[in-house]
């Protein structure tokens, strides 16, 4: 039986390494960074950490947060900005030393949330 993503990413507390640099990296990325100039970085670690936990196959019940669709209603992302999320998260995933099928694993399920995310 192949092992749960949740776990090739390294369980709660790689993936937190994880979703810390991705939000790190999105602070400082050129084009989405104004966008998070004054959220609570802290807050929002703890919402990626926490949803991709769950998305992965981690506790079903570590995510308490909104929707997509409701999380990013209004805020009109772009097709660019979304895909420069996308390359913040692949930086990230490479920054943890994730293998390249984990790396492609969670890209698929990020761009399949497109649709959730984008000009909503």
């Amino acid at each position: 039986m192949t092992e749960s993503l949740f776990n090739r990413l390294g369980g709660v507390e790689g993936i937190t390494r994880i979703a810390n640099d991705v939000v790190d990296n999105h602070a400082v990325n050129k084009l989405i960074g104004v966008r998070f100039a004054d959220v609570d970085l802290p807050k929002l670690k703890n919402a990626a950490a926490t949803f991709f936990v769950s998305a992965t196959g981690g506790p079903s019940d570590a995510y308490q947060g909104k929707d997509m669709v409701s999380a990013h209603r209004g805020m009109n992302i772009s097709p660019a900005e979304f895909m420069a999320v996308l390359d913040d998260a692949l930086l990230a995933l490479d920054k943890n030393g994730i293998g390249q099928r984990e790396q492609e694993e969670v890209l698929y399920a990020l761009y399949g949330l497109r649709s959730q995310i984008v000009a909503v």
